[in-house]
């Protein structure tokens, strides 16, 4: 849903002769804001609408569209509707925001590489029916005049056909052989090439043969296969891209006691920043000013919001909860931690770019043999019969029947059943060698809040405390937007308790809320702030009056399957770890409950992504299962990754599978699913080396005639599709 458009100055012939409307209608159009928000927790058409309309109602928004794909909205408003009073009006209605750098991100991405292919394909399909309608009349015994006029006419078909439809190939081909390598578009390329000038040379001398048919024919089947091989994975754009688009694009800087609002880009070394309540920290530094609690779950994983002082030191991305605070900048632009964290994740990036996959393998070796074959039997049968024309013919029947349309399809037809299959448990496969690299792990990291964990607290002793306790802690709690607070307040709301009477409610940054209670002080919050003593568990303290002050205990709720799917990897005999920037104890006390005995706390971005090197520097190939900032670096540099839908947009697009649903527990299946896919695709080289080994000799004995050729390069492809589909 879109909010109505507010009515404007028109740019009509009237409006050219009144240049001042004009000029105003110019200007009003040059100052509309256009602001994009992420939205990690999205997941259905009601959240689009809620969002949407939330949007449209807020004053001064002129329109508001949301991308469940990229999970973003864009939005047009005035020019004096701030980013931050939107975060807070969608976290007001129950989403989570963050500001996107628009000119930094591009908010719409079009596929147009998967759009060019199917053009290709269609064009190529077209073609391939009217010249076998053609040759079939050839094939059934036209003869002389006849059969030249549909070769000539099967020729105005085939060329443009293979010129248009075939550049893909010619690209790849090109791009190999110019840096003196090979791969599997070059033996298409010759054998295309080598059925043109044979095909013509035959039309021109009234030959009975021409491989038109099959050459158009062996482009349809090859763009079949590359089109889906593309439609196996999301188009992801750079995870370093995504993260360099969360840094706050705007700040508040404090120059000479005055409030200047400014790009980030114009910060200085130096210069004080003021970061309002609900504002992320735009630079790196410490506090001068002010008392808080910040949230540094995206960048560390923390579940639970840190004290903020003086003297504090401050990340970028960091967002601040309760209080204004006063930031002197000690980093920014390209040297705050954001955006060294996304230097890591193009590292990172370029490291996992050097996978080479199965085909290409195979295309390694496979390449100079069909070349080799196609050369022998050229010269075999000129030295044979001094006739180059029959020696053309058999080396380009020898090409064409080797050509690898049954490679070209192993692997793509095999991920695609596979893919399917995996989507259909809620599991989405972003990338075309993913499955590859999921059947050879054997080690498994996961992060812990907000992957094993949903990152948001849970009441456990809600029944250990009177009612009165209740009544009062919830009066307390509904006026504070700390996540324990929240969480007391859902918990307490949901047993049917109704809120004390009290008066003078206010929250204290970065300690509680207080308030007064039939004429007695009440406090909610940090334990030394009521008087209590700090024990083990995460609890929010309520201290009535003279009265010893009581605890409210909260754990970090699993999220579902996340016990299921542990234990499963566990019996593949996977090595699990758990590596969290959470808290030792929180840490531990997870591990224990889920069984796993290897685990590390309160881990920085960088120890994460070095632990992975680690790792694959004893062998080990790495599956890390992460959601936040601080895993995208982990995530890329493993050696396959995964991460949920409700995770931030740099960790989904860093990841190379992500999880739909909120259950954990296909993760193990996908394990199982992908060994069995490898071995399909094997089985698919074996049916395609097979089919070689009999097809070669019938071409280099010169009986491959274009019928023998098409029909078998097309029963060789049916065979590996229907062995795909196997995995069904």
């Amino acid at each position: 849903m879109t909010a109505a458009i507010r009515p404007s100055i028109s740019a009509c012939p009237a409006c050219i002769a009144a240049p001042g409307a004009q000029a105003l209608a110019e200007q009003g159009a040059q100052k509309d804001a256009h602001i994009a928000l992420s939205l990690p927790t999205i997941h259905c058409s009601a959240c689009i609408s809620a969002v949407e309309r939330a949007l449209a109602e807020a004053p001064g928004v002129k329109s508001a569209r949301v991308n469940l794909t990229l999970k973003r909205a864009t939005v047009e408003a005035d020019p004096d509707v701030m980013p931050d009073q939107l975060i807070a009006l969608l976290k007001s209605v129950g989403f989570e925001a963050h500001e996107l750098d628009a000119g930094t991100l591009s908010v719409t991405q079009n596929d147009k590489v998967g759009r060019d292919l199917l053009m290709r394909m269609a064009v190529a399909g077209f073609a391939m029916m009217n010249v076998m309608l053609l040759s079939v009349a050839v094939w059934s015994g036209a003869t002389d005049a006849t059969r030249d006029l549909f070769h000539w006419i099967s020729a105005a078909i085939a060329l443009p056909t293979l010129a248009f439809s075939g550049v893909p190939f010619y690209k790849s081909a090109w791009s190999a052989l110019r840096v003196g390598r090979s791969n599997m578009d070059v033996p298409i390329v010759t054998a295309l090439l080598l059925a043109v000038v044979a095909s013509v040379w035959e039309t021109a001398l009234s030959g009975h043969h021409a491989y038109f048919d099959a050459a158009v024919a062996l482009v349809f089947f090859l763009l079949t296969g590359r089109y889906l091989d593309h439609r196996t994975r999301a188009i992801a754009r750079s995870a370093a891209q995504e993260l360099s688009a969360l840094e706050v694009p705007r700040a508040t800087a404090i120059r000479d006691g005055v409030e200047v609002p400014l790009p980030v880009a114009d910060l200085r070394i130096g210069d004080l920043v003021l970061v309002r309540p609900g504002g992320r920290m735009p630079v790196d530094g410490f506090i001068t000013e002010g008392r808080s609690e910040i949230d540094r779950s995206l960048l560390t994983g923390e579940t639970l919001p840190v004290f903020a002082e003086p003297g504090r030191v401050v990340s970028a991305g960091e967002v601040n909860l309760t209080g204004p605070l006063t930031i002197q900048a000690t980093a920014v632009g390209r040297e705050t931690s954001l955006h060294r964290m996304a230097d890591l994740v193009a590292i990172a990036e370029s490291g996992r770019s050097r996978y080479t996959s199965l085909a290409d393998s195979t295309a390694k070796y496979y390449t100079p043999g069909v070349l080799f074959l196609a050369a022998i039997s050229f010269v075999g049968w000129y030295l044979h019969s001094s006739d180059t024309r029959t020696a053309l013919n058999i080396a380009a029947a020898v090409l064409i029947i080797t050509c690898p349309c049954a490679l070209g399809l192993a692997v793509p037809a095999v991920t695609t059943a596979a893919s399917g299959k995996l989507f259909r448990r809620g599991m989405l496969i972003k990338d075309a060698t993913a499955l590859e690299r999921l059947a050879t792990v054997d080690t498994v990291v996961f992060d812990k809040t907000g992957t094993l964990t949903a990152g948001t607290p849970e009441l456990t002793n809600l029944s250990d405390h009177d009612a009165t306790a209740l009544q009062v802690a919830l009066a307390l709690a509904q006026g504070s937007s700390h996540p324990l607070s929240v969480s007391l307040t859902t918990a307490a709301r949901a047993a049917g308790i109704v809120p004390a009477q009290v008066s003078d409610l206010r929250e204290v940054p970065g300690y509680g809320t207080q308030a007064m209670w039939q004429g007695q002080a009440v406090r909610l919050g940090r334990a030394a702030w009521t008087g209590a003593t700090p024990g083990v568990d995460t609890a929010a303290w309520l201290a009535i009056g003279d009265l010893a002050p009581v605890a409210f205990t909260f754990t970090d709720r699993l999220r579902p399957g996340a016990a299921e799917a542990v234990h499963g990897l566990m019996q593949q005999g996977m090595r699990v770890l758990l590596i969290s920037g959470d808290t030792g104890p929180a840490v531990a006390a997870l591990a224990q409950r889920l069984g796993i005995t290897e685990w590390q706390a309160e881990a920085l971005p960088v120890e994460k992504s070095s632990k992975i090197t680690a790792l694959q520097a004893e062998g080990c190939h790495v599956l890390m299962v992460g959601d936040g900032l601080n895993d995208t670096a982990a995530l890329t540099a493993a050696d396959v990754s995964i991460s949920p839908a409700s995770a931030l947009d740099a960790a989904r697009v860093a990841s190379d599978i992500v999880l739909l649903g909120g259950d954990l527990s296909p993760i193990a299946e996908s394990l199982a699913t992908a060994r069995s896919a490898i071995l399909r695709i094997r089985e698919n080289f074996r049916i395609a080396t097979l089919y070689n080994v009999i097809a070669v000799p019938i071409a280099i004995a010169g009986f491959a005639t274009p019928l023998v050729a098409a029909l078998a390069m097309s029963s060789s492809s049916i065979t590996v599709s229907l062995n795909a589909l196997r995995l069904k």
